[in-house]
């Protein structure tokens, strides 16, 4: 059986496990009087019987190796990982600064240094388990079942799909509602109910899961793009507190959707310029893992 076979089959059964428990799970934790959104609950869930399923199937997926190689040489990649989050969030400021030029305003609300700290702490931590996930895993497995020009392509859309298809509803639930995984899984869909949001949306998280895959490809290592990844994470939550800039900036540069930043023509035009220039902003000693690259394509 295929990498990508298996994967796909490890994914459905953690998502009907997920909708089986997580209403469970919300009524345990609500009778113990610990209220959280049922989206964020079933989020956790999800992640969590994904991580069990793959354990379970670590050997034919081959998980440690492709982690330890992804992951390998932490202290000679310290430099790509500052690297790649300065990169990100010069570009964010990019951003930021036609933004402000276009909009003729863009003070920064002193809230910025005070929610740094957790937004830094979230950053990373998200980009860890998002780069383990996407590209040490996916990426790399994809590639052995079809070459890494398809698996760059495959995993990029696995990538923007995986980030649009959630529920954008905040609701917390009162007893048991044992149907509530599956409404979730079928409300998941709902984004796709405003097509322009939704195909801006995608098209800059496809970008983007390319220069991320790219960088991996290059390197044979996660650490460029966790920088890069947790920079764009730290921009993207930070962009609320760049008043009034971020309520003024206009629809068609930074975007409409959920997501901030990432739905508009400044990152798509960024990202089609740093997978341009991928390989120098990666480093000089950068060796491809595979001649065949999109960037050169």
């Amino acid at each position: 059986m295929s990498f990508t076979l298996r994967l796909t089959i490890a994914l459905l059964i953690a998502l009907f496990a997920a909708a089986l428990l997580a209403p469970w799970i919300s009524a345990a934790l609500d009778a113990l009087g610990l209220r959280f959104p049922f989206p964020r609950i079933f989020d956790r869930v999800v992640m969590v019987a994904l991580a069990v399923v793959m354990l379970a199937n670590a050997r034919a997926l081959e998980l440690v190796p492709r982690l330890a190689a992804g992951f390998a040489n932490l202290t000679a990649n310290v430099g790509r990982i500052v690297r790649g989050f300065a990169i990100a969030v010069a570009a964010v400021f990019a951003i930021w600064i036609a933004a402000r030029l276009i909009s003729g305003s863009g003070a920064v609300s002193s809230k910025l240094l005070t929610h740094l700290p957790a937004t830094l702490a979230a950053a990373i931590l998200i980009a860890i388990i998002e780069e383990a996930f996407f590209r040490a895993i996916l990426l790399d497995g994809m590639r052995d079942d079809f070459g890494p020009r398809a698996a760059l392509i495959g995993s990029g859309v696995i990538y923007a799909l995986a980030h649009l298809v959630r529920s954008p509803a905040r609701f917390q639930l009162h007893g048991v509602h044992p149907l509530a995984g599956f409404e979730e899984i079928a409300s998941s869909f709902g984004q796709f109910g405003d097509p322009a949001a939704a195909v801006a949306l995608l098209l800059g998280l496809f970008l983007l899961g390319l220069v991320l895959g790219e960088a991996f490809l290059l390197t044979g290592t996660v650490y460029f793009s966790l920088g890069m990844h947790a920079g764009l994470v730290v921009g993207a939550k930070s962009w609320r507190y760049l008043a009034p800039t971020a309520n003024s900036a206009p629809i068609w540069l930074v975007g409409r959707a959920r997501v901030p930043l990432i739905g508009g023509a400044g990152a798509w035009i960024i990202a089609l310029i740093l997978l341009l220039l991928i390989k120098p902003l990666v480093g000089a000693n950068a060796t491809r893992i595979s001649s065949e690259s999109l960037s050169k394509s």
